[in-house]
Protein backbone atom coordinates (compact mmCIF):
# COMPACT_ATOMS: atom_id res chain seq x y z
CA UNK A 1 0.00 0.00 0.00
CA UNK A 2 1.21 3.42 -1.17
CA UNK A 3 1.39 5.61 2.33
CA UNK A 4 1.52 9.22 0.81
CA UNK A 5 -0.96 10.31 -2.35
CA UNK A 6 -0.75 13.46 -3.56
CA UNK A 7 -3.44 14.04 -6.86
CA UNK A 8 -3.09 17.49 -8.49
CA UNK A 9 -2.46 18.90 -5.13
CA UNK A 10 -3.06 22.78 -4.77
CA UNK A 11 -3.36 25.45 -2.13
CA UNK A 12 -4.16 29.43 -3.06
CA UNK A 13 -4.24 31.58 0.00
CA UNK A 14 -6.94 34.46 0.37
CA UNK A 15 -4.82 36.86 -0.70
CA UNK A 16 -4.18 35.16 -4.16
CA UNK A 17 -0.88 33.64 -3.54
CA UNK A 18 -0.57 30.07 -5.31
CA UNK A 19 1.61 27.70 -2.44
CA UNK A 20 1.31 24.29 -4.32
CA UNK A 21 0.32 24.10 -7.75
CA UNK A 22 -0.91 20.73 -8.88
CA UNK A 23 1.69 18.52 -7.33
CA UNK A 24 1.48 14.88 -7.88
CA UNK A 25 3.25 11.89 -6.29
CA UNK A 26 3.27 8.70 -4.65
CA UNK A 27 5.14 7.15 -1.67
CA UNK A 28 5.88 3.92 -0.86
CA UNK A 29 6.80 2.32 2.68
CA UNK A 30 10.55 2.28 3.45
CA UNK A 31 11.35 5.64 1.48
CA UNK A 32 13.38 8.80 3.20
CA UNK A 33 11.60 11.12 0.52
CA UNK A 34 13.63 14.30 -0.12
CA UNK A 35 11.09 17.34 -0.52
CA UNK A 36 13.77 19.79 -1.45
CA UNK A 37 13.43 23.87 -2.52
CA UNK A 38 14.15 27.28 -0.67
CA UNK A 39 12.07 28.92 2.04
CA UNK A 40 8.79 29.93 0.00
CA UNK A 41 8.80 26.78 -2.41
CA UNK A 42 5.47 25.44 -0.47
CA UNK A 43 7.42 22.73 1.43
CA UNK A 44 5.45 23.81 4.84
CA UNK A 45 2.22 24.23 2.69
CA UNK A 46 2.30 20.68 1.12
CA UNK A 47 3.55 19.58 5.09
CA UNK A 48 0.32 21.37 6.82
CA UNK A 49 -2.03 20.21 3.96
CA UNK A 50 -0.94 16.37 4.52
CA UNK A 51 -1.48 16.60 7.97
CA UNK A 52 -4.88 18.03 7.77
CA UNK A 53 -3.79 21.66 8.85
CA UNK A 54 -5.27 23.31 5.88
CA UNK A 55 -7.69 22.26 3.43
CA UNK A 56 -6.36 21.82 -0.13
CA UNK A 57 -7.75 24.52 -2.93
CA UNK A 58 -7.58 21.86 -5.34
CA UNK A 59 -6.45 17.79 -5.76
CA UNK A 60 -6.19 15.87 -3.31
CA UNK A 61 -4.08 14.18 -0.45
CA UNK A 62 -4.27 11.09 1.14
CA UNK A 63 -2.41 9.43 4.33
CA UNK A 64 -2.89 5.65 4.56
CA UNK A 65 -5.60 6.34 2.20
CA UNK A 66 -7.31 8.43 4.86
CA UNK A 67 -8.46 12.34 3.80
CA UNK A 68 -6.52 14.53 6.32
CA UNK A 69 -8.72 17.38 5.66
CA UNK A 70 -11.69 15.62 6.38
CA UNK A 71 -10.24 13.04 9.27
CA UNK A 72 -7.00 14.38 10.63
CA UNK A 73 -7.62 13.11 14.11
CA UNK A 74 -7.77 9.70 12.40
CA UNK A 75 -4.25 10.68 9.88
CA UNK A 76 -2.72 11.74 13.07
CA UNK A 77 -2.63 8.53 14.53
CA UNK A 78 -0.77 7.24 11.73
CA UNK A 79 1.53 10.02 11.60
CA UNK A 80 4.37 12.21 13.25
CA UNK A 81 5.86 15.70 12.75
CA UNK A 82 8.68 17.24 13.97
CA UNK A 83 9.11 21.38 12.68
CA UNK A 84 11.95 23.02 12.84
CA UNK A 85 11.11 24.91 16.06
CA UNK A 86 10.13 21.94 18.58
CA UNK A 87 6.43 22.74 19.84
CA UNK A 88 6.45 21.54 23.58
CA UNK A 89 5.65 22.51 26.96
CA UNK A 90 8.73 24.26 28.82
CA UNK A 91 7.44 24.01 32.56
CA UNK A 92 7.59 19.84 32.16
CA UNK A 93 10.19 17.65 31.90
CA UNK A 94 11.76 15.48 29.16
CA UNK A 95 10.33 12.52 30.20
CA UNK A 96 6.86 14.31 31.33
CA UNK A 97 6.98 15.69 27.65
CA UNK A 98 7.06 12.08 26.30
CA UNK A 99 4.94 10.51 28.73
CA UNK A 100 1.56 13.10 27.99
CA UNK A 101 2.07 12.75 24.43
CA UNK A 102 2.09 9.26 24.30
CA UNK A 103 -1.39 9.34 26.45
CA UNK A 104 -2.90 11.34 24.13
CA UNK A 105 -2.41 8.39 21.39
CA UNK A 106 -3.73 6.22 23.65
CA UNK A 107 -0.38 4.34 25.22
CA UNK A 108 -0.97 2.87 28.41
CA UNK A 109 0.93 4.29 31.48
CA UNK A 110 3.72 1.46 31.61
CA UNK A 111 3.96 1.02 27.54
CA UNK A 112 4.42 5.11 27.75
CA UNK A 113 7.44 4.65 30.20
CA UNK A 114 9.04 1.71 28.20
CA UNK A 115 8.86 3.92 24.99
CA UNK A 116 9.97 7.25 26.50
CA UNK A 117 13.03 5.87 28.58
CA UNK A 118 13.83 3.73 25.04
CA UNK A 119 13.45 7.09 22.88
CA UNK A 120 15.47 9.18 25.18
CA UNK A 121 18.80 6.32 25.46
CA UNK A 122 18.30 6.42 21.32
CA UNK A 123 18.67 9.91 20.90
CA UNK A 124 21.46 10.28 23.68
CA UNK A 125 18.89 12.27 26.45
CA UNK A 126 18.89 9.71 29.13
CA UNK A 127 20.58 12.37 31.46
CA UNK A 128 18.41 14.84 30.51
CA UNK A 129 15.02 13.05 31.44
CA UNK A 130 14.49 14.73 34.54
CA UNK A 131 15.28 18.43 33.65
CA UNK A 132 12.79 20.58 32.79
CA UNK A 133 12.74 21.40 29.00
CA UNK A 134 13.44 25.26 29.68
CA UNK A 135 16.63 24.33 30.38
CA UNK A 136 17.15 21.99 27.38
CA UNK A 137 19.48 23.69 24.59
CA UNK A 138 18.26 24.19 20.60
CA UNK A 139 19.77 20.53 19.81
CA UNK A 140 18.39 19.02 22.86
CA UNK A 141 15.00 20.02 22.21
CA UNK A 142 15.04 19.20 18.86
CA UNK A 143 16.04 15.64 19.59
CA UNK A 144 13.10 15.58 22.28
CA UNK A 145 10.81 16.74 19.54
CA UNK A 146 12.28 13.75 17.17
CA UNK A 147 11.46 11.27 20.62
CA UNK A 148 7.42 13.19 20.79
CA UNK A 149 7.56 12.18 17.06
CA UNK A 150 8.23 8.64 17.12
CA UNK A 151 6.50 7.68 20.50
CA UNK A 152 3.59 6.51 19.19
CA UNK A 153 5.45 4.40 16.30
CA UNK A 154 3.83 6.22 13.48
CA UNK A 155 3.89 4.62 10.15
CA UNK A 156 4.78 8.34 8.30
CA UNK A 157 6.80 10.67 9.74
CA UNK A 158 7.54 14.65 8.09
CA UNK A 159 10.48 16.32 9.18
CA UNK A 160 11.14 19.49 8.64
CA UNK A 161 14.56 20.44 8.96
CA UNK A 162 15.38 17.79 11.33
CA UNK A 163 19.13 18.49 12.27
CA UNK A 164 18.33 22.41 12.68
CA UNK A 165 20.54 23.22 15.47
CA UNK A 166 21.94 20.35 15.79
CA UNK A 167 25.94 20.29 16.64
CA UNK A 168 27.81 17.30 13.90
CA UNK A 169 27.68 14.48 15.89
CA UNK A 170 23.86 14.60 17.20
CA UNK A 171 23.02 15.29 13.54
CA UNK A 172 24.91 12.18 12.20
CA UNK A 173 22.93 10.19 15.31
CA UNK A 174 19.84 11.72 13.71
CA UNK A 175 20.75 10.79 10.29
CA UNK A 176 21.69 7.30 11.43
CA UNK A 177 18.11 7.21 13.21
CA UNK A 178 16.32 7.89 9.75
CA UNK A 179 17.74 5.55 8.03
CA UNK A 180 16.91 2.49 10.73
CA UNK A 181 13.55 3.81 10.66
CA UNK A 182 12.85 3.39 7.06
CA UNK A 183 15.09 0.24 6.49
CA UNK A 184 14.24 -1.63 9.48
CA UNK A 185 10.70 -0.68 10.64
CA UNK A 186 9.77 0.35 6.97
CA UNK A 187 8.63 3.88 8.13
CA UNK A 188 7.49 6.79 5.13
CA UNK A 189 10.10 9.56 5.93
CA UNK A 190 9.06 12.82 4.23
CA UNK A 191 12.36 15.08 4.87
CA UNK A 192 12.14 19.09 3.90
CA UNK A 193 14.87 21.18 3.58
CA UNK A 194 16.96 24.00 2.12
CA UNK A 195 19.85 21.99 2.63
CA UNK A 196 20.15 19.74 -0.80
CA UNK A 197 24.01 18.62 -0.21
CA UNK A 198 22.63 17.25 3.39
CA UNK A 199 19.86 15.23 1.93
CA UNK A 200 21.81 13.66 -0.74
CA UNK A 201 23.37 11.90 2.08
CA UNK A 202 20.58 10.57 3.88
CA UNK A 203 17.16 10.27 1.41
CA UNK A 204 16.59 7.04 -1.16
CA UNK A 205 14.75 9.85 -3.59
CA UNK A 206 14.02 13.12 -4.05
CA UNK A 207 11.08 15.51 -5.14
CA UNK A 208 12.40 19.02 -6.29
CA UNK A 209 9.80 22.36 -5.65
CA UNK A 210 10.09 25.64 -6.58
CA UNK A 211 7.19 28.35 -6.70
CA UNK A 212 4.70 25.80 -5.31
CA UNK A 213 5.48 23.46 -8.44
CA UNK A 214 7.24 20.08 -8.26
CA UNK A 215 9.75 20.22 -11.09
CA UNK A 216 11.10 16.79 -10.69
CA UNK A 217 10.71 13.38 -8.74
CA UNK A 218 13.03 10.40 -8.43
CA UNK A 219 15.85 8.83 -7.25
CA UNK A 220 19.43 10.53 -7.91
CA UNK A 221 20.36 8.59 -10.43
CA UNK A 222 16.76 9.09 -12.06
CA UNK A 223 17.27 13.03 -11.92
CA UNK A 224 20.97 12.91 -13.33
CA UNK A 225 19.94 11.09 -16.37
CA UNK A 226 17.29 13.47 -16.91
CA UNK A 227 19.24 16.60 -17.04
CA UNK A 228 22.43 15.24 -18.08
CA UNK A 229 21.92 12.29 -20.59
CA UNK A 230 25.58 12.43 -21.35
CA UNK A 231 28.05 12.42 -18.72
CA UNK A 232 31.28 14.29 -19.02
CA UNK A 233 34.41 11.33 -18.34
CA UNK A 234 37.40 12.72 -17.54
CA UNK A 235 40.93 11.40 -17.43
CA UNK A 236 44.56 12.11 -16.59
CA UNK A 237 46.63 10.66 -19.29
CA UNK A 238 49.86 11.07 -21.30
CA UNK A 239 50.58 10.09 -25.06
CA UNK A 240 46.85 10.37 -25.58
CA UNK A 241 46.48 8.49 -28.93
CA UNK A 242 44.93 10.95 -31.49
CA UNK A 243 41.93 8.84 -33.14
CA UNK A 244 40.22 8.67 -29.76
CA UNK A 245 37.31 10.91 -28.59
CA UNK A 246 38.89 12.66 -26.73
CA UNK A 247 39.40 16.58 -26.07
CA UNK A 248 42.14 18.65 -23.91
CA UNK A 249 40.42 19.70 -21.06
CA UNK A 250 41.80 22.71 -19.96
CA UNK A 251 45.42 21.18 -17.88
CA UNK A 252 48.27 19.26 -18.92
CA UNK A 253 47.38 15.99 -19.61
CA UNK A 254 43.82 15.97 -19.09
CA UNK A 255 41.03 15.00 -21.66
CA UNK A 256 37.30 14.51 -21.73
CA UNK A 257 34.83 12.79 -23.30
CA UNK A 258 30.78 12.10 -23.38
CA UNK A 259 29.80 9.00 -22.59
CA UNK A 260 26.01 8.08 -21.88
CA UNK A 261 26.68 5.14 -19.72
CA UNK A 262 29.79 4.18 -16.96
CA UNK A 263 29.84 0.68 -18.58
CA UNK A 264 31.75 2.41 -21.83
CA UNK A 265 34.62 3.31 -19.60
CA UNK A 266 36.63 -0.01 -19.57
CA UNK A 267 36.30 0.37 -23.55
CA UNK A 268 38.37 3.23 -23.63
CA UNK A 269 40.85 3.00 -21.22
CA UNK A 270 41.94 -0.62 -22.93
CA UNK A 271 41.70 1.67 -26.31
CA UNK A 272 43.98 4.40 -24.72
CA UNK A 273 46.22 1.89 -23.39
CA UNK A 274 46.49 -0.32 -26.50
CA UNK A 275 47.01 2.85 -27.99
CA UNK A 276 50.17 3.83 -26.05
CA UNK A 277 48.99 5.82 -23.54
CA UNK A 278 49.58 5.88 -20.00
CA UNK A 279 45.90 6.36 -17.95
CA UNK A 280 46.80 7.89 -14.65
CA UNK A 281 42.80 8.99 -13.14
CA UNK A 282 39.21 8.40 -14.64
CA UNK A 283 36.98 10.25 -12.66
CA UNK A 284 33.12 10.37 -13.96
CA UNK A 285 31.54 14.22 -13.66
CA UNK A 286 27.61 13.21 -12.26
CA UNK A 287 25.45 16.07 -11.62
CA UNK A 288 25.16 16.68 -7.65
CA UNK A 289 21.38 17.70 -6.43
CA UNK A 290 21.89 21.12 -6.44
CA UNK A 291 23.59 21.46 -9.85
CA UNK A 292 20.58 19.35 -11.08
CA UNK A 293 18.17 22.07 -9.22
CA UNK A 294 19.75 24.94 -10.34
CA UNK A 295 19.32 23.71 -13.91
CA UNK A 296 15.67 22.56 -13.49
CA UNK A 297 14.95 26.38 -11.89
CA UNK A 298 16.65 28.08 -14.95
CA UNK A 299 15.35 25.90 -17.45
CA UNK A 300 11.65 26.82 -15.93
CA UNK A 301 12.45 30.74 -15.92
CA UNK A 302 13.79 30.61 -19.50
CA UNK A 303 11.07 29.24 -20.47
CA UNK A 304 8.79 31.35 -18.74
CA UNK A 305 10.30 34.31 -19.90
CA UNK A 306 9.97 33.03 -23.57
CA UNK A 307 6.60 32.41 -23.14
CA UNK A 308 5.79 36.11 -22.15
CA UNK A 309 8.07 37.75 -24.56
CA UNK A 310 5.71 37.49 -27.92
CA UNK A 311 9.04 38.27 -30.35
CA UNK A 312 10.50 34.76 -28.46
CA UNK A 313 7.70 32.84 -29.38
CA UNK A 314 7.20 34.45 -32.61
CA UNK A 315 10.58 33.67 -33.13
CA UNK A 316 10.23 29.92 -31.81
CA UNK A 317 6.83 29.63 -33.95
CA UNK A 318 8.77 30.47 -37.44
CA UNK A 319 11.41 28.07 -36.50
CA UNK A 320 9.27 25.41 -36.43
CA UNK A 321 8.02 26.16 -39.26
CA UNK A 322 11.64 26.36 -40.72
CA UNK A 323 12.42 22.82 -40.07
CA UNK A 324 8.90 21.17 -41.21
Amino acid sequence: MQTIILQNLSKTYSGGRQAVRQISLALDPGEVYGFLGPNGAGKTTTVKLLNGTLTPSGGSCRVYGIDPSAEPAKAHAHTGVVTEHAQMYDNLTGIENLLFYASVFGLSPSDSRTRAAALLRQLDLKDAADKKLSAYSTGMRQRLSLARALIHRPEVLFLDEPTSGLDPESAQNVNQMIRDLAETEGITVFLCTHQLRYAQEVCTRYGLIDEGRLLASGTLHELQKAIMPELPLIVRAEHMPHRLPFQQAGGENIYQASIRTEDEIPSLVRQIIEGGGDVYSVEVKHPSLEEIYFTLTRDRKRTENAEKTPGIQQAREEGKERTI
